[in-house]
């Protein structure tokens, strides 16, 4: 057969025959199950002269390497791959595809990414010959969603290719937003903050640091601050938690417990902080993006019956409104914050804020993101911006190709862990830290600290301001506060603080209860003048001066706030005199201050808010002060209880031997604060 194979060929040129001989023995050989042989036979007829004929050849060689014994399925997957090529020469596209998919399926998981990549491009391209769209987008969205090994250029013709199947063919974009692949959203990374963004120091006001997107997530310090609430919370409600009592969570992470619905407030912003990533070598420009949303209004006001009644309402989607961008109007359920353009450079990380605006209450579920993907940089790369040009079949992507897409934000809960069902099986509870309650109005505290000090000598007392500013529409009351440190503090009456803003205090001599007195030049040493300090009548008496800060009726450690009427009223502000009492061991002490405060209006989803404020105060030694009082030996009994005499011995010691700053003390006056004296 081989002969006469060779015979047909080379001396009678009759390829037909030649052909036909060789099929016969090709056939022959497999009979025997010869078939590396037969597809030996098979590769040595293929020729330049007919791509059907070749690609028939190399089909069926393909089929040999497959059957053997020992299956060689790499070479079947080549061949197939080189009988798919010639198809395409042939113009049998779906043949073509035949073979691309059948290689596919040896390539696919293999760790050969170029060869991959080479596959399901051109199954994109075949597909999108054949008005196939929707295995065109799934095979060019692996080659952008995998860790490609192409250069930039050739993945930046990969995105408009993708591109312009979304934009040109129909059906492809049937649904009003296509699920895009790109960039790269890590979900169990998005954090969400509920409440505005804090105001800013203003000159000398020093605004509480409360709780931010910048500030990483402690464990440790979340379980202080909830200890801290749950003994202000039980000092307000007479010594008892509720059960029904949750932490505040201002802002949700995947650290945090998200088992619950979060409670937001309308008309106060929520933020949503997505990380991004740019897996290609290639720039990245998302415009128009902004978050999605599904809302079911509800009426918390009215009685439970009710609302449970509300509960098949409706829900209200702007997947519709996002297809198309819009800015924002008035009458909006949600007020949606649209960012115009965010760049990502190549194989870049970075985090995208959105902010949602709930004018009404009701139940929200954040879905995803939608934004226009676009083809081409800002910075008008040239090398990329010529690779359409070299795409020698297919779509011409044309330039500034950008689709409209979405993406959703999918979140696996924590894995359950607690049943021996759950324990055997692999199952996750629920996260709704994208699923908040909009909750009815309640005020919003702002707490600005004037004249406050970072460094102090040990047991100094200093005087500070402390402003309160209700900034929501709601009657605040019930302020407290509690304090890792409630020796460190304590509140002066009210009437005894300066006028509102502007409080500008001339000096920080001022708000001391110390002086630094230089010796004239020639005095005697050790002699100062004689001037008065502080007044008796500046530390205040009466309410808010208990020892140890505990201030009207609150557990210990816990400050009651003595606000003028007990109340702040919506856009109001006071002020009041802190003074401060530096701690008795020197170096730097953390100090956290929880202020707790109510609604006037009762009977809210939410029954209180918190503020967090965190201070550093470097201590550093000064004088060592003990006083001890008795009674007088010199006077008759029944005179000193008359008079109410009494011997007060106060023994000064200067321990601040080694501090490089102050040296000397000189005792420049005592004061007391006493009913009598």
């Amino acid at each position: 057969m081989d002969t006469a194979i060779q015979t047909y060929r080379d001396v009678s040129k009759n390829m037909i025959l030649a052909e036909r001989c060789a099929l016969l023995s090709a056939e022959v050989l497999k009979s025997q199950a010869k078939y590396s042989d037969a597809a030996t036979l098979l590769i040595k007829m293929t020729s330049e002269d007919s791509d059907l004929r070749s690609t028939l050849l190399l089909e069926q060689a393909a089929h040999c390497f497959i059957n053997m014994r020992n299956p060689m399925v790499r070479k079947f997957a080549f061949h197939m791959i080189l009988a798919g090529h010639r198809f395409s020469k042939a113009g049998q596209k779906r043949h073509a595809l035949r073979c691309y998919c059948q290689a596919m399926q040896v390539y696919k998981g293999k760790g050969w990414s170029l060869a991959e990549d080479h596959i399901n491009f051109t199954i994109g391209r075949q597909s999108f010959t054949l008005r196939q769209p929707e295995n065109a987008v799934t095979a060019f969205r692996h080659i952008l969603t995998n860790d490609s090994q192409q250069t930039s250029t050739q993945q930046g013709a990969f995105l408009r290719e993708y591109l312009y199947i979304y934009k040109n063919v129909t059906g492809a974009c049937e649904v009003a937003l296509p699920q895009l692949p790109l960039p790269c959203i890590n979900s169990s990374a998005t954090r969400v903050y509920f409440g505005h963004e804090r105001r800013l120091a203003e000159g000398e006001k020093q605004a509480a640091t409360h709780v931010s997107l910048d500030q990483e997530f402690d464990r440790d310090l979340a379980a202080m601050w909830q200890d801290l609430e749950e003994q202000v919370v039980a000092a307000a409600k007479r010594g008892v938690v509720p059960a029904t009592f949750q932490p505040t969570q201002c802002c949700l992470n995947s650290q945090t417990d998200n088992l619950r619905f979060p409670l937001a407030v309308v008309e106060e912003p929520i933020v949503v902080e997505v990380v991004f990533r740019n897996p290609l070598k290639f720039p990245l420009v998302l415009s128009d993006l902004s978050l999605l949303w599904k809302f079911t209004l509800k009426d918390f006001n009215r009685p439970q019956p009710q609302e449970d009644s509300v509960g098949d309402a409706v829900a209200i989607s702007n997947e519709k409104e996002a297809s198309v961008p819009r800015t924002p109007q008035k009458d909006d359920v949600i007020a949606t914050e649209v960012i115009p353009e965010f760049y990502l450079s190549p194989e870049e990380t970075k985090l995208a804020r959105l902010k949602l605006l709930p004018h009404q209450t009701g139940q929200l579920n954040i879905l995803g993101l939608v934004y226009n993907l676009a083809s081409t940089s800002s910075t008008g790369d040239t090398t990329i911006n010529s690779t359409a040009a070299s795409q020698s079949e297919g779509p011409s992507a044309a330039e500034g190709t950008s689709v409209r897409g979405r993406q959703d934000l999918e979140i696996q809960g924590p894995r359950l862990n607690q049943t021996k069902e759950e324990k055997t099986s692999v199952s996750h509870g629920p996260d709704r830290r994208l699923d908040p309650t909009i909750t009815p109005p309640m005020p919003l505290l702002e707490v600005f600290f004037l004249q406050f000090p970072t460094a102090l000598l040990c047991g100094e007392i200093r005087k500070a301001y402390v402003e309160f500013c209700n900034v929501n529409r709601v009657t605040l009351c019930g302020l407290r506060v509690a304090s890792t440190h409630p020796d460190f503090f304590t509140f002066g009456s009210s009437s005894l603080a300066t006028p509102l803003t502007p409080l500008s205090p001339t000096s920080f001599e001022n708000c001391s209860a110390y002086k630094t007195l230089a010796t004239p030049p020639g005095a005697t040493p050790g002699s100062v003048a004689a001037v008065t300090l502080v007044s008796e009548r500046d530390f205040g008496s009466g309410i808010g001066l208990r020892g140890g800060g505990v201030s009207g009726t609150g557990g210990k450690g816990i400050t009651e706030i003595p606000l003028g009427e007990g109340t702040l009223k919506p856009g109001e502000s006071t002020q009041l005199p802190l003074w401060l009492r530096g701690p008795d061991q020197e170096g730097v002490h953390e100090i956290h201050f929880l202020f707790y405060y109510e609604s006037a209006e009762q009977g809210g989803k939410i029954s209180h808010r918190v503020l967090r404020h965190t201070v550093f105060i470097c201590a550093s030694r000064s004088l060592s002060v003990r006083a001890t009082a008795c009674r007088s030996n010199t006077l008759p009994e029944e005179e000193e209880e008359r008079n109410g005499s009494m011997l007060v011995f106060v023994d000064v010691e200067n321990i601040n031997s080694s501090e490089a700053g102050v040296r000397e003390f000189h005792i420049a006056q005592v004061s007391s604060s006493s009913k009598q004296w």
